[in-house]
């Protein structure tokens, strides 16, 4: 019947629009992450509320596939697709339960009342209140700089803007601005340019060169070893063993 037709269309729609929408907000989400948090925690979460929409849209397009032979001469391959799809949602299941058992934290969630500092600079600009006073922009950023430099915060893992922001009595507004919009930079890059440089001074250090790489990470407050390697290579072109050789091989 037309309308059965009309209806089982209409949802088909409706679902599209719904996994576009998601990946609509994990994209905002990531860059909320970037601006706000400097843990890779936050990263990893998003990395995973990805990697499961991506799975899930992958079940939803097999589903589609599987209703397309069904109604086609070629009815057993949709018999077969039906029992693959009974083993993949199985296989889902444990992935999300042993996900949420082992990180529990990865389901946090992020801040309501954080807001993207594009749509900051938007509403001063529409208030009429994006004025660039110099003076308190570079007062602002020495105080931000001297407080990084003398008490390190950058060694607690799951810093965030808003633990800077208390310390340092600016306000997350402000200092959010000043981080993204007029240092160029995320929270989180700002943030793991001063752990880079630390592992470096650690590197430097003749009486710690029996660090490993992986004590020296957890040392300057990265928890996660590929995005310490991540991080140093963006900063230094080189990977951190590669970057203890040269320091070896120049020292000869």
């Amino acid at each position: 019947m037309i309308e059965i037709q009309f209806n089982h269309i209409l949802i088909h729609v409706q679902l599209i629009v719904y996994i576009i929408a998601v990946f609509v907000v994990l994209r905002k989400a990531k860059k909320l992450y970037l601006e706000n948090n400097a843990g890779t925690t936050s990263i990893e979460s998003y990395n995973w509320l990805f990697q499961f929409t991506i799975v899930l849209t992958v079940l939803y397009l097999l589903a589609i596939l599987k209703n397309i032979f069904k109604f086609s001469d070629y009815l057993y391959i949709s018999e077969l697709i039906k029992i693959g799809l009974l083993v993949f949602q199985l296989f889902i299941i444990c992935w999300y339960l042993f996900k949420a058992l082992s990180n529990p934290g990865i389901f946090r969630n992020i801040d309501s009342k954080l807001k993207l500092v594009k749509d900051l600079i938007s509403e001063e600009k529409n208030n009429g209140e994006l004025v660039t006073n110099e003076k308190e922009y570079n007062e602002e950023l020495l105080k931000l700089k001297q407080y990084m430099v003398e008490e390190k915060p950058f060694l607690n893992p799951s810093l965030t803007i808003q633990d800077v922001s208390a310390t340092i009595e600016i306000p997350v507004r402000d200092l959010s601005l000043l981080i993204n919009h007029k240092l160029e930079q995320h929270f989180y890059d700002f943030v793991n340019t001063y752990r880079i440089e630390e592992a470096m001074e650690i590197l430097k250090d003749s009486t710690k060169s029996k660090m490993t790489i992986l004590e020296i990470l957890y040392e300057v407050g990265f928890n996660s070893k590929s995005s310490f390697n991540t991080a140093f290579k963006k900063h230094t072109s080189n990977t951190p063993t590669e970057y203890r050789k040269n320091l070896s091989f120049n020292a000869l």
